[in-house]
């Protein structure tokens, strides 16, 4: 179902009627509008006052009573779009010229009293040395932080009742093999390992792809539920380079855990 409503908005990004995208957690599908707007995504009523931003372009906006919204920014190239909204999911979606020449209708969903929102930042692992034709790296906003990020919360005492998942809003620059082979990036004559992530202390991913909307489920057993717990994310290395560590370059944003 999920390739169905993606094949259909790649359709509709080359027609140039008034249908708008509508995006809800990586899943696309199609809707009418002649302007952007940010939208429940269970009752379709638009969202007032939440915070729509291009990170990379240092521009935000908010919403109006009709959830509708402009971006007065110049799109030359691929970017991060994030949509915030106190009592809602953090969003993010990585867009482009061509989709933001037409509406974007982006549907939300309200969060939970156990969701834990770790960070709505975008952060830089690496060394700031890359190439030009490393995945997204146009995109890049920041200076690196180092190789790894890590970061302590809380969750709920209750956790154990739900499915737990690590939610990565956007992750971009990954230069594996498998991102590489389905053209992400136009690196030739290397890769990196992909990006580890940890919880409390224990691997519970690895990924290999440049993408919105990453879920990862954590195991039960690594939960403590009423104490800090921490999360780790580990870029990876250029695996051609034996001379000295060369990490790979990339950014996230919208770090969070969403129960179910």
């Amino acid at each position: 179902m999920k390739r169905f409503f993606i094949s259909i908005f790649l359709i509709l990004l080359n027609i140039n009627i008034v249908y708008s995208a509508v995006m809800e957690g990586g899943v696309s599908k199609t809707g009418m509008g002649d302007r952007s707007r940010i939208v429940d995504s269970d009752t379709n009523l638009p969202v007032a006052g939440a915070r729509v931003s291009l990170p990379k372009q240092n521009y935000s906006t908010l919403t109006d009573d009709s959830g509708a919204f402009n971006l007065n920014a110049k799109i030359n190239d691929t970017t991060i779009l994030s949509v915030e909204k106190e009592g809602y999911r953090p969003f993010s979606l990585t867009i482009d010229e061509k989709i933001a020449s037409k509406p974007i209708v982006v549907g939300i969903e309200k969060s939970n009293v156990q969701d834990v929102i770790i960070s709505s930042e975008m952060f830089h692992l690496g060394d700031d040395n890359f190439s030009a034709n490393s995945a997204n790296s146009s995109e890049f906003k920041g200076k690196s932080i180092g190789p790894f990020y890590s970061k302590t919360f809380m969750i709920a005492a209750n956790a154990l009742t739900k499915k737990n998942y690590l939610v990565i809003g956007s992750i971009i620059g990954i230069d594996t093999l498998l991102a590489r082979s389905l053209r992400q990036n136009a690196v030739v004559n290397s890769f990196s390992s992909p990006p580890e992530v940890f919880f409390n202390g224990s691997k519970i991913a690895e990924i290999q792809l440049n993408g919105d909307g990453q879920k990862i489920f954590i195991p039960q057993r690594l939960l403590k539920p009423g104490m800090m717990n921490e999360v780790t994310i580990t870029t990876g290395r250029n695996m051609k380079q034996t001379a000295y560590i060369d990490y790979d370059d990339i950014e996230f944003m919208n770090l969070s855990i969403q129960s179910e």
